[in-house]
C-alpha cells in the first residue's frame, strides 16, 4: 500500500512576518540600554580615571586629574512638585557622580601648582536633557575648594580657556551652586594686586550661608576686610536674589556694601546700599575706572543699582549724601559703559561749600593736604600758584556731563563769594566748564573755561578762559577795609586769556590775552583818598569832623598779558578830589610784582607829600613802600593788592555803563572793546595804540 505524499506547511501571512521583525527590533533596542545600564551599574569607574583625566586635560589645555575615588550611582531626582505635575520621567533615576580630590593645574607659562582643587564635588545629571544636547545639572556642590587665579605683566591669565569662536554643540544648564569652606587667591601682576579670601560656612545667620575674610595688597597698599554671602548660588532663577555683604579697606579707602545680586554669573542686576570714604575721590579711579576729581577726605552713603547685559552696563549711585572736607554733598550720578568710552552724568549739590575744599581740584591745597590725599607734595616753599600737574592721561578714559551747585560758600578770608554753579563737560579729553558762575560782592562772575587735555607731554593742556563780571559792588569787594563801607558804585567787565601747560602755575606762566578794569560813576570814601594822597592836614580834619563821600568819575585799568607778563597799558582813578595813576608789571611766571601808584591831589591842601606808592616783591610776601612817610601804607597797600588780586584771579572789570560826558569818556569808549586772546600757545600781538590812555590825556573834571 502506497503512502501519501507529505503536505507542505501553509505559508505564514505577510502581516505575521512583519510583526516578528518589529518585535525583534524592539527587543534589541530594549536590550542595548539594559545591557548599558548593567555595565554602568557594575563597572568600576575608577579604572577609567586615566582616560577621563587625559581627555579632560586635552579639552581644557591644562593638567586635570581625579586623584581620589570616583563613584557613579543612580538616584531619583529631588524635584519638588505637586503630584498632578509628576510624569513617568520623575520615576526614572538620574546618574549621580561624586569625584574626590580633584586637581586642575596651571596652563603653560603661568607657573606651577594648581589653578583649582576641590576635596570633593558632586552633581546629578538629567539624562533626558542629553537628547536635546543639554547638560542639565540641578545642583553642583563643591566641598573645600581652593582657587588660585593669576595674571602676568603682559596681561596673560589662567582663567581664560580656548575659544574657537564656533557655536557650541552642547549647552550647559546649571541651576544652583553650593559652596563650603575654601580659599580663593588672586594675583595680578598687571594691576599689582595680591589677595587671598578665606571662605567658611555660617550656621547661625539665616540670611547668609558663607562668610569670607580678605587680606593682601593693592598697589602696595594694604587690603583687609570681610563679608557674607548666600550658601546657595542660584544661577537660573532671575527672581532669586543672592544676598551679599562686605566691609573692605583698600589703602585709605573704606567700602561697605549690603544688598542683593540677581543672576550672579552675569550680574544681571545689583541693588546695594553703598558707603564710601577715603582720602580723595580721585583714588577711586584705580578701583572703579571712573574718573573723579581730586578732593579732600570724603564720605558718602547712597543706593547703588546696576543693570548689566552681554555688551554694556549701567550703574546709578542715587540719593547719596555725605561730606567732602567740611562741605556737605548730595545728588545722583550715573555711569553708562560704551565705546569708545563710558559716560558719567548726574547732578551734585552742596548746601554749604567751604571754599578751601575747592583747593585740591587745582592743587591749591597745602603739601600736608596733598600727602593726606595720596599725591606727591610738590608745592615749592613760597610759591603761591599751584604746580601740581593735572592727570590728563586719564581724561580720555571717560566722558562726563555733570552739573554742580553750592547754595552758600564760606571762606575764612573775607572774599565776598556766595553761590556757585557750574556745568562740567568732558568729551574726548576736552574739559569744559560752561559756565562756571559765582555770585560775588552783590553781583555775578560768569566764566567759560576750556581745557583741552587730549594732547601729550608737559604742555598737554591747551586752555582758554573767558570771564564776565556784572554788578560787582565796590564796597562789598573789599569788606575788610573799614573806609570802603560807605563807598557806592558797581563794576562790570570781561576778560580773555589763552595758554598751554599742565598745571595752574604753568598755564598762567605762559598765558596771553587782555585783562581790563573800569568803574564809572560812583562815590568813594574821602578818608581813603586822603590817606592815599598823604594829605596829613585833611586827615586830621576828617578825623575831627567826620568822613564824607567823594564823587568817582571813573577808574580804568588795562593789562596786556604776554607769555605770563602782565603789563599796564592804563591805570587811572579820577575823582573830584584826586587823580591816581599806576604803572608796572605783574610776572605770573616767577610770581613777582613791580607796580607804582602815583596819587595827585586836586585843590589846596594844608600839607601834602604827594609821594608815590610802590608794590613790589613776591605774591607770597608783597612789600608796600613809600618814598616819604608811612601814613599811606595800610590804605594804599590794600587798594594796590585789590588791583593785583582782580586780574590775577581772572576777574575782569570793564565798564558797560554811562560816562561819555565825563572826563573819562575816552577810556570808557576804549573799554567797551571786548578783550581778546590768541589761540593757545601763540603770543599776543603787542600794541601800544590800544588802551594807551594815561593821566596826561585825561582831563580831570573840575
Amino acid at each position: 500500500m502506497s503512502q501519501a505524499a507529505p503536505v507542505p506547511p501553509a505559508p505564514r501571512p505577510p502581516r505575521a512576518r512583519r510583526t516578528n521583525i518589529i518585535l525583534a527590533i524592539v527587543a534589541v533596542l530594549v536590550a542595548i540600554p539594559l545591557i548599558a545600564l548593567a555595565i554602568v551599574l557594575t563597572y568600576d569607574w575608577n579604572k577609567a580615571r586615566p582616560w577621563l583625566n587625559a581627555k579632560a586635560s586635552e579639552a581644557i589645555e591644562r593638567p586635570f586629574e581625579v586623584k581620589g575615588k570616583l563613584d557613579l550611582s543612580w538616584e531619583k531626582p529631588a524635584a519638588v512638585m505637586a503630584e498632578r505635575d509628576r510624569t513617568w520621567r520623575d520615576a526614572v533615576p538620574w546618574p549621580h557622580l561624586v569625584a574626590n580630590d580633584v586637581h586642575v593645574g596651571q596652563p603653560a607659562g603661568m607657573g606651577t601648582g594648581d589653578m583649582a582643587s576641590v576635596k570633593q564635588f558632586s552633581f546629578s545629571l538629567n539624562p533626558f536633557a542629553l537628547l536635546h544636547k543639554t547638560i542639565a545639572i540641578p545642583v553642583l556642590r563643591f566641598d573645600a575648594p581652593a582657587i588660585d587665579l593669576r595674571r602676568d605683566k603682559e596681561g596673560k591669565n589662567n582663567w581664560t580657556f580656548r575659544n574657537d569662536d564656533q557655536p557650541a554643540r552642547w549647552k550647559l544648564d546649571l541651576e544652583r551652586v553650593i559652596f563650603t569652606k575654601g580659599v580663593v587667591k588672586f594675583n595680578d601682576a598687571l594691576e599689582n594686586i595680591d589677595l587671598t579670601a578665606d571662605v567658611d560656612t555660617v550656621n547661625a545667620d539665616p540670611a547668609y550661608g558663607i562668610s569670607w575674610k580678605l587680606r593682601g595688597s593693592y598697589n602696595n597698599g594694604p587690603v583687609s576686610g570681610g563679608g557674607k554671602a548666600g550658601a546657595v548660588l542660584s544661577l537660573k532663577q532671575q527672581t532669586t536674589p543672592y544676598p551679599v555683604q562686605a566691609d573692605l579697606r583698600v589703602g585709605k579707602t573704606h567700602i561697605e556694601v549690603e544688598g542683593t545680586v540677581t543672576k550672579p554669573t552675569k550680574l544681571a542686576a545689583l541693588d546695594l546700599r553703598l558707603k564710601l570714604s577715603g582720602a580723595s575721590m580721585a583714588r577711586l579711579y584705580t578701583l572703579t575706572g571712573v574718573l573723579l576729581p581730586e578732593t579732600p577726605a570724603f564720605r558718602t552713603e547712597g543706593r547703588l543699582t546696576g543693570e548689566l547685559d552681554e555688551t554694556s552696563s549701567r550703574w546709578v549711585y542715587d540719593k547719596f549724601t555725605g561730606k567732602v572736607g567740611s562741605s556737605d554733598i548730595a545728588g545722583r550720578l550715573a555711569y553708562q559703559t560704551g565705546k569708545p568710552r563710558g559716560k558719567l552724568s548726574g547732578t551734585v549739590a552742596s548746601k554749604l561749600l567751604q571754599f578751601a575744599d575747592l583747593g585740591p581740584l587745582v592743587g591749591a591745597d597745602s603739601n600736608a593736604s596733598k600727602e593726606a590725599r595720596g599725591v606727591e607734595a610738590v608745592q615749592p616753599t613760597g610759591k603761591v600758584l599751584p604746580v601740581e600737574a593735572f592727570r590728563t592721561e586719564r581724561w580720555t578714559a571717560i566722558d562726563a556731563d555733570v552739573r554742580y551747585a553750592a547754595d552758600r560758600i564760606v571762606r575764612e578770608k573775607q572774599l565776598p563769594i556766595s553761590k556757585m554753579t557750574t556745568h562740567l563737560i568732558l568729551q574726548e579729553g576736552v574739559l569744559t566748564l560752561a559756565p562756571l558762575n559765582f555770585q560775588m560782592a552783590g553781583g555775578n562772575v560768569t566764566s567759560t573755561i576750556k581745557l583741552d587735555g587730549s594732547g601729550k607731554g608737559k604742555q598737554a593742556i591747551k586752555a582758554t578762559a573767558k570771564v564776565s563780571a556784572r554788578h560787582i559792588k565796590i564796597k562789598e569787594l573789599f569788606p575788610s577795609i573799614a573806609e570802603m563801607k560807605a563807598t557806592v558804585g558797581q563794576i562790570n567787565g570781561d576778560a580773555q586769556l589763552s595758554s598751554t601747560g599742565n598745571s595752574v602755575a604753568s598755564l598762567l606762566a605762559a598765558s596771553n590775552g587782555e585783562v581790563k578794569a573800569l568803574i564809572d560813576e560812583g562815590t568813594v570814601s574821602k578818608m581813603l583818598l586822603e590817606q592815599m594822597g598823604l594829605n596829613i592836614g585833611n586827615i586830621v580834619l576828617t578825623k575831627l569832623f567826620g568822613d564824607k563821600q567823594v564823587k568817582l568819575n571813573c577808574m580804568a585799568s588795562d593789562f596786556q598779558v604776554t607769555n605770563g607778563l602782565m603789563q599796564t597799558r592804563t591805570f587811572v582813578v579820577d575823582t573830584e578830589e584826586a587823580a591816581i595813576t599806576g604803572d608796572g608789571t605783574i610776572n605770573l611766571a616767577n610770581e613777582q610784582m613791580d607796580l607804582t601808584l602815583d596819587p595827585k591831589t586836586k585843590g589846596l591842601r594844608i600839607f601834602s607829600l604827594r609821594s608815590p606808592l610802590h608794590l613790589r616783591g613776591s605774591f607770597s610776601k608783597p612789600e608796600v613802600s613809600v618814598d616819604k612817610g608811612v601814613l599811606a601804607l595800610k590804605a594804599g597797600g590794600a587798594v594796590a593788592l585789590g588791583l593785583v588780586a582782580a586780574p590775577a584771579a581772572l576777574l575782569p572789570l570793564v565798564n558797560t555803563g554811562p560816562g561819555q560826558e565825563s572826563g573819562c569818556g575816552r577810556l570808557l569808549a576804549e573799554a567797551r572793546e571786548k578783550p581778546v586772546a590768541p589761540p593757545p600757545g601763540q603770543r599776543a600781538a603787542t600794541s601800544n595804540s590800544k588802551g594807551n590812555a594815561s593821566a596826561q590825556n585825561v582831563r580831570p573834571r573840575r
